[in-house]
C-alpha cells in the first residue's frame, strides 16, 4: 500500500505544480532568447514584469469565475462580451454623471445579471452550456453596442473618472503599492478568497461533485439546478470585476473589446490544469495559466514576433493542455 501511495502522491504533486513549472520554463526560455538578441535584455526587468502582471490581472480575475464553471463541468463562451458590456455600463454611468460607487455597482450587477441569465437557461431549461453561451455572447455584444450607440463610450478621464480608478492598473511609479499596481494586489486577494472557498466550503464540494458526475450529485441530494445558477451568477460577478479592470486599463467603454477574451479566460483555466470534462481545477493553476499567456505575449513582442504568430503559439499551447488533460483522465487498463 505504501509503495502504491508514493507514486500517487508524486503524480498529484506534479499535477498541482505543473502549471507553475511551465510558467517558470516559459519565463526562462523567453529570458534567454531575449538576452541573446541584438538590443535585448529588456524581458527580465522589473518594469516588464509589472506590465505582465497588469496584463495578467484582468484575465485572471474573470478566469477565477470561469474556474468554478469549468469545475462544475460547464463552459461560458459569453464571458468576453459580458466583460465588455460591464465595462461599457461603467463608462456610460460615469459619462452620464453617476457617482463612481453607483457606476461600479451597475458594472458588477451587469456581470451578475449576465451570469444569472446563463445559469437559468442552462439549468432550468436544461439547455447545453455551449449553445446557450454562444447565443448570449451575441446578445451581450448587441446590448453593449446599443448602450454605446455603436461607438466607444469616453467619459472625461480627468473630471469624470476618479483618480484611484485611473491609477488602478497604472505602472507609473507614484501609482504603485509595494512595487505593483493596486489592481494586481486586488486580483491576488480575490484569488486567496476563491482559493479558500474552493478548499473549505460546502458549496465548493457541491461544485466538484457536480462536475465529477451530475447524476451522482443529484442522488446525493445536491440541488443541481440551484448550484448551477449559483456558479454562473458567481462567475458573472467576476466577469463584472473584469469589466472594472478592463475599463481602468482603457479608460473607455468599447463594446467590442471583449471579443476573443473568452478564449483567453477559458485558456487560463485549461492551461492551469482545469479539466473541460469537469471535476478539477485550482486557483493557483488558473493564475499560472493567465500568467503564461501574458508572458508569451510579452516575450513574443520583445522578440519581434507578430500577432498572428502569437495566436498560433497560444492555440498550440491550448491544444497541448487539452491533450495532456485527456491523457490524465484516460482510464488505465
Amino acid at each position: 500500500m505504501m509503495s502504491d501511495s508514493k507514486p500517487l502522491m508524486a503524480t498529484r504533486l506534479l499535477s498541482a505544480l505543473g502549471p507553475l513549472i511551465a510558467l517558470g520554463v516559459v519565463v526562462l526560455l523567453f529570458g534567454v532568447a531575449d538576452h541573446f538578441q541584438e538590443y535585448g535584455g529588456k524581458f527580465l526587468t522589473h518594469a516588464n514584469f509589472q506590465r505582465i502582471s497588469v496584463n495578467t490581472a484582468t484575465v485572471a480575475v474573470a478566469a477565477l469565475g470561469m474556474t468554478f464553471i469549468i469545475i462544475a463541468g460547464g463552459i461560458d463562451l459569453s464571458a468576453g462580451t459580458a466583460l465588455a458590456l460591464s465595462a461599457t455600463v461603467l463608462a456610460h454611468g460615469l459619462k452620464e454623471g453617476y457617482s463612481p460607487p453607483l457606476a461600479i455597482g451597475c458594472c458588477l450587477l451587469t456581470g451578475c445579471a449576465c451570469g444569472l441569465l446563463n445559469g437559468v437557461l442552462i439549468s432550468s431549461l436544461r439547455m447545453i452550456p455551449f449553445i446557450v453561451t454562444l447565443g448570449t455572447m451575441s446578445v451581450y455584444l448587441g446590448i453593449a453596442k446599443q448602450i454605446a450607440r455603436e461607438t466607444t463610450v469616453r467619459p472625461d478621464r480627468y473630471t469624470q473618472v476618479p483618480v484611484w480608478l485611473r491609477d488602478f492598473l497604472s505602472t507609473r511609479t507614484e501609482a504603485l503599492h509595494f512595487g505593483l499596481p493596486l489592481g494586481v494586489w486586488v486580483a491576488l486577494v480575490l484569488s486567496l478568497l476563491v482559493g479558500f472557498v474552493l478548499k473549505y466550503t460546502v458549496f465548493s464540494r457541491h461544485v466538484f461533485a457536480l462536475g465529477s458526475n451530475e447524476s451522482t450529485a443529484r442522488l446525493c441530494g445536491i440541488s443541481v439546478t440551484r448550484t448551477k445558477i449559483a456558479v454562473y451568477t458567481l462567475a458573472g460577478l467576476f466577469v463584472g470585476l473584469g469589466g472594472l479592470f478592463q475599463f481602468s486599463r482603457l479608460s473607455v467603454g468599447n463594446p467590442t473589446s471583449g471579443l476573443g477574451m473568452e478564449l483567453q479566460i477559458i485558456a487560463a483555466v485549461v492551461i492551469g490544469g482545469g479539466s473541460l470534462s469537469g471535476g478539477s481545477g485550482t486557483v493557483l493553476g488558473t493564475l499560472a495559466g493567465a500568467a503564461i499567456m501574458s508572458v508569451i505575449q510579452s516575450g513574443c513582442t520583445q522578440l519581434g514576433i507578430n500577432n498572428p504568430m502569437q495566436d498560433i503559439i497560444l492555440g498550440g499551447i491550448i491544444l497541448v493542455a487539452v491533450f495532456v488533460d485527456q491523457l490524465r483522465h484516460r482510464p488505465h487498463r
